[in-house]
């Protein structure tokens, strides 16, 4: 008997719904779904949770080929929080362009350096465009940071690439809008993004 047959008859014996053994377990109901069906497999730690609530031990839950497959998607996921964690750090940092001076604007003295918030000197609808961005830009790594655990929805599966190209959109508009210090400081960030995503490969 496999794992995810071996989940399914140790919750039916006790009599639980997949939503009461999530509960009991800290994890979502997707998840215990996803086990039972062989879509997926616990980690270590839900692994550990699940012999201990049902009295067995990990070696009567596994098969050697399971155990293996195991400890890869266990790698697989710290992989996986540790660049959420990075990507999440590095959206909500871009909250600095509203208060650092990162953009050029003309004054009869010539160029001052000034924040998002003061900057004056250009169209409100493109000061409007910049802020959207950097706006979403944080809004999108408060999402990745709160929502590290969450596994099998649609953000989960979108959430570093919808990262990825706002910063990809935000370097090319302020290229496009001669703001060096602004699209540097948003290059060198996509520059680490993408040494990452190549790590995990």
């Amino acid at each position: 008997m496999e794992l995810n047959e071996k989940i399914q008859e140790l919750r039916k014996q006790r009599g639980l719904t997949q939503e009461e053994l999530s509960e009991v377990l800290f994890v979502s109901r997707a998840a215990v779904s996803k086990w039972e069906s062989g879509r997926g497999y616990p980690n270590i730690d839900s692994l550990k949770a699940i012999a201990k609530f049902f009295g067995v031990t990990i070696d009567e839950l596994l098969l050697g080929e399971e155990l293996l497959t195991i400890a890869e998607e266990d790698i697989r996921q710290k992989e996986n929080r540790y660049r959420d964690l990075v990507f999440g750090l590095l959206d909500c940092g871009m909250v600095i362009f509203f208060f650092l001076p990162l953009f050029g604007q003309k004054e009869t003295m010539g160029i001052q350096a000034v924040s998002l918030l003061s900057f004056t000197g250009i169209a409100s609808y493109i000061r409007n465009i910049y802020s959207a961005v950097v706006i979403g830009m944080v809004v999108t790594g408060i999402l990745v940071l709160a929502l590290q655990n969450d596994q099998g929805t649609f953000w989960a599966k979108h959430r570093s690439k919808v990262s990825f190209s706002l910063h990809v959109v935000g370097t090319l508009l302020f290229i496009a809008g001669s703001q060096p210090y602004a699209a540097s400081l948003l290059f060198v960030c996509l520059i680490i993004k993408v040494i990452i995503c190549m790590k995990k490969q």
